[in-house]
């Protein structure tokens, strides 16, 4: 391409943009590495078929996860400081095909059930479609870059190597240290401060919104179940006029987590009593009953110790099988402890650490430690 002051600064456009993304994207996955590790491992079963399997990688994902973060996050930098320009746009047009290509199998099939990529973590969430769309329109700089990348290029090895030697030691510290404590930055659900159930609400009934579509002026509106008994008494053809869209339901007595229960070994959901309990209420999460390591089960007895001398109220929250809880108490002196079941997706969302301890009171939560910080409790 011709080398003239509007190609080289809509080079410069491109690479800003395209970089800030990236930059971007990486960093709110850097924050939480083991969260890109589950999108990854969402992945590998997605993709998993009875002629090909990637369940053979798995044990792979952490790797996984933070090489293709590190890779971002070095792009982004590359592109911004105009440093290995040749190959930054190369690195570039391959991740843009490969993300292209998985999330429009995303947003075209059915088949593999990815509701989100995970491209910028928990921070910000897109439908399938919007991710696809999100990546289209980033291929467009994207090949820009590419076609442009020789204009007024000079050759600065040493500069380049340094900034991108700095880049991938700055990231890979990140992500180590996010992987071995909880996420520096808690985009989910579960985050420190937040009212997880609204206890002042108990005697307040869940309430019913139903959106109609007019088959006349394409207009939709959505009305409560007392406005919808007063338009059908207003108006005997409603129904002639309106279609149904979509339903949704308001329980302010409702956690505010997807998918959360904590099931008794009869299948009883504790959940809302246990979560809006006015007592101080510790609970210990384990996803992976299996991985729980000698360090572990020490912050497992010495956070139970805890509580009971500060009489708080301790369970586990686990994703196991009960007979497999049966073998784990007896083999770690853990009969004692109350324990209960959930999804394994719903406590990796509440906690990354294996095992972890969140705090409650009257539905609000207090702290959150990494079974490696847990001194940080009990000091």
């Amino acid at each position: 391409m011709k080398d003239t002051k509007t190609t080289y600064t809509l080079n410069v456009i491109a690479r800003w943009f395209v970089g800030l993304v990236f930059l971007f994207s990486s960093f709110v996955k850097g924050v939480d590495p083991l969260g890109t590790t589950f999108k990854i491992e969402e992945y590998f079963a997605a993709w998993s078929g009875s002629v090909l399997s990637f369940q053979w990688l798995v044990p792979m994902s952490t790797v996984l996860s933070m090489a293709l973060i590190t890779c971002e996050f070095l792009v982004g930098v590359l592109l911004i400081t105009n440093s290995f320009r040749r190959i930054s746009a190369w690195l570039l047009i391959a991740m843009m095909a490969f993300f292209t290509c998985s999330t429009a199998l995303d947003a075209f099939s059915s088949t593999y059930g990815i509701n989100d990529c995970g491209c910028f973590g928990d921070a910000v969430k897109l439908t399938p479609f919007q991710t696809f769309m999100k990546n289209v329109i980033l291929d467009i700089p994207a090949i820009y870059i590419l076609l442009t990348c020789d204009l007024r290029r000079k050759r600065r090895t040493e500069r380049d190597t340094i900034i991108a030697s700095a880049a991938i030691l700055a990231m890979v510290l990140f992500g180590l240290h996010n992987i071995n404590n909880e996420p520096c930055i808690d985009f989910r659900a579960w985050k420190v401060g937040n009212r997880m159930i609204n206890t002042d609400n108990s005697d307040v009934q869940a309430e019913s919104f139903t959106t109609y579509k007019n088959k006349q002026t394409g207009e939709t509106a959505e009305f409560s179940a007392t406005q919808l008994m007063e338009r059908y008494s207003t108006e005997p053809d409603f129904d002639d006029n309106w279609e149904w869209v979509s339903s949704r339901v308001v329980d302010p007595n409702e956690i505010h987590a997807d998918g959360f229960s904590m099931l008794d070994a009869d299948g009883n959901d504790y959940s809302v009593d246990i979560i809006s309990s006015p007592d101080t209420t510790i609970i210990a999460t384990i996803h992976h009953l299996d991985k729980v390591n000698e360090k572990g089960l020490a912050a497992l007895h010495a956070t139970y110790d805890y509580a009971n001398s500060h009489n708080f109220y301790f369970v586990v929250l686990t994703a196991a099988l009960p007979e497999d809880v049966d073998a784990f108490k007896d083999a770690n002196n853990l009969a004692d402890l109350e324990w209960y079941f959930a999804d394994d997706k719903a406590i990796e969302t509440m906690l990354r650490s294996n095992p972890g301890f969140i705090m409650l009171q009257d539905g609000v939560v207090l702290g959150k430690w990494h079974y490696k910080n847990i001194e940080k409790m009990v000091k």
